[in-house]
């Protein structure tokens, strides 16, 4: 797991939080018997002591990324030990929603903080709720290897001669979240034979797919690729540490990964849940995520909550339609498994 400055935030957060929290809440764990089990794919170095602090309720962390979240998740249908599911990926809430697995009509006492991109991400169903939505890729080139001039500026220049074999993303069968996000969109916003045909023609012009985003960067660090498709994140974490690549916004938009939360129907513990649903919605928490090292680089969902200085300041994020990309998850996948590709 990522080492966070978490201790930092706890005490930055205390009182700001605590002074918006009623008594019940802040007197909330004195009717819980067990835990509340969170499963998550970020933030989880300070969220636990952010949360005990500010309601008093006791909270169990399982951390892993989003296809382990999603297994494990899978896996327990029949007796499920989570309470909270937090992570990353529309598709995935889309059909724990269809398939009922999530509580509907949350009791959302803070949705009137939620902004106009909050508001526009509830499902009808009001099962789960966004906390943010980040760019699941950006173009990043590295300076050493091809200059300003030469740099792909849109999406479709990735297919370009200039190019050819130098170009990566990563598997949306396996870095999904956030990959399957990123090449939904294209399928969904051009149709399914010409979202084909758009990652065909980059594919033939040789672009190698890594399993994961860190493999990206490594690969952009040691010269195999000079340009890539990288989740945001993974972008500036480099930035900041001084190595030489640049980070292009295509005009046309970035494909984002929706983070969601959402409490498992059979929980035994809603009120706590509920809380902490509650809890992630409340502008000192998102101030607090935003401020999270190199996790904190998405756009938040809480009205008057600033993102970081390093991103654009309105950057456009795409979002696929949750439910269209659940229904079109393993024809993409499976079409993406079919390529010959590294």
């Amino acid at each position: 797991m990522k080492k966070l400055c978490g201790i930092s935030f706890v005490f930055s957060l205390l009182f700001a939080v605590g002074c918006s929290q009623d008594e019940t809440n802040a007197k909330g764990g004195d009717n819980q018997s067990e835990p509340l089990v969170v499963y998550l794919n970020d933030f989880d170095e300070i969220i636990e002591p952010l949360f005990e602090e500010a309601t008093g309720y006791d909270v169990e962390l399982v951390s892993g990324n989003g296809a382990e979240v999603q297994s494990r998740i899978e896996a327990e249908k029949g007796n499920p030990n989570w309470d909270v599911v937090w992570m990353d990926g529309q598709a995935a809430f889309a059909r724990w929603d269809e398939e009922e697995v999530l509580l509907k009509d949350l009791d959302l006492k803070n949705i009137d903080s939620l902004n106009e991109l909050g508001t526009s991400l509830l499902p009808e169903s009001n099962s789960y709720v966004a906390t943010g939505a980040h760019a699941s890729s950006v173009i990043v080139y590295n300076t050493n290897e091809i200059s300003e001039a030469e740099a792909p500026k849109e999406w479709s220049d990735l297919a370009s001669p200039n190019l050819k074999d130098s170009v990566g993303m990563a598997d949306p069968a396996v870095a999904a979240p956030p990959a399957y996000p990123f090449v939904t969109w294209f399928f969904q916003n051009l149709g399914m034979d010409n979202g084909k045909q758009f990652f065909t023609n980059i594919f033939e012009n040789g672009a190698k797919v890594y399993p994961k985003n860190p493999n990206i960067v490594e690969a952009l660090l040691n010269g195999d690729i000079k340009a890539a498709a990288l989740q945001e994140s993974n972008a500036y974490t480099m930035k900041a540490n001084g190595e030489p690549i640049e980070i292009i916004w295509p005009e046309e938009g970035a494909p984002a990964s929706v983070r969601y939360v959402g409490i498992n129907k059979q929980s035994e513990n809603k009120e706590a849940a509920e809380a902490f649903v509650n809890f992630l919605l409340e502008k000192e928490t998102q101030d607090e995520l935003v401020a999270a090292g190199s996790e904190g680089y998405f756009s938040p969902t809480v009205s008057d909550v600033a993102d970081l200085d390093e991103r654009p300041e309105d950057p456009k994020l795409v979002i696929a339609e949750g439910d269209w990309s659940a229904e079109h998850e393993a024809e993409i996948k499976e079409w993406f498994a079919d390529q010959s590709v590294e």
